[in-house]
């Protein structure tokens, strides 16, 4: 059994692969400060619970927040014996390497989103993944990550808002009745919304224009479907992308012999 595991800056995201599927999906706040014996427990008890009566015997880490690294590989270490692959590292390999600026740290998390999207959707892709932060990953015609473009995550500009003009609240993010709020919390609601379709659909506008070619475009992340009602943004939206990326890559460094 594979353990895959993605760390990204608010939330560690747990799967199990049995060599044919998915078995479960489990979610955690990411904390640097949790121990591997806690990783343990938590996870341990979710299987129990489960009655999975599984294997774990290899494990791969994706981690946008390096400091939670160290107790992950302890984790795949001490409980269940094996050496875990960690992506963005040396010792991971990627069926394509990425094509940046020499000496650029490409997330790892983009890197996976990469293999998983080609793999699924061939080339010449834009990924838009709605996290922490909103990012766009542009894939070449052989799978190469070649760039891409970073912008807040909008419940990061929700929370800045908040923080930065003490009168105004913090809201949910939704699909306003009209563009036009007649309180303040549908006026927010209305400037993140079209705020952030405007955003998606302007950068990916630029992007084909200076890729002078056709591109589609796949989504993914918690608020993916939220930005996916009626606007034809997106050619298709994936809630598994990296997940599947993860088991892609893990299997490609086993078919090479590493690991």
């Amino acid at each position: 059994m594979l353990l895959c595991i993605d760390t990204g800056n608010t939330n560690t995201v747990f799967s199990i692969w049995d060599g044919g599927k998915f078995l479960a999906h489990w979610r955690i706040s990411t904390d640097h400060r949790r121990t591997a014996d806690e990783y343990y427990v938590w996870l341990s008890t979710l299987i129990a619970v489960q009655k999975f009566g599984l294997q774990i015997n290899a494990c791969i880490i994706s981690a946008t927040a390096p400091r939670v690294v160290f107790n992950l590989r302890v984790l795949c270490n001490r409980y269940f014996d094996t050496r875990p692959l960690v992506v963005g590292k040396p010792d991971c390999l990627l069926p394509v390497a990425p094509r940046v600026d020499p000496g650029t740290s490409v997330g790892p998390d983009r890197l996976v989103n990469t293999v998983a999207a080609f793999d699924r959707h061939g080339p010449d892709l834009i990924v838009v993944d709605f996290g922490t932060a909103t990012t766009f990953d542009v894939v070449d015609d052989d799978g190469a990550y070649i760039g891409g473009v970073i912008a807040p995550g909008v419940n990061l500009s929700l929370e800045a808002l908040h923080m930065g003009a003490a009168s105004l609240p913090h809201v949910d993010v939704t699909m306003p009745a009209s563009v036009i709020g007649t309180n303040t919390v549908a006026c927010i609601q209305s400037g993140i919304f079209w705020g952030y379709i405007g955003l998606v659909d302007g950068i990916v506008r630029k992007i084909r224009e200076e890729r002078h070619r056709p591109m589609k475009v796949i989504a993914t992340g918690g608020l993916a479907p939220l930005f996916d009602q009626g606007f034809d943004l997106f050619d298709a939206i994936e809630d598994d992308l990296t997940m599947h990326g993860l088991r892609l890559i893990h299997d490609y460094n086993k078919e090479m012999g590493n690991g």
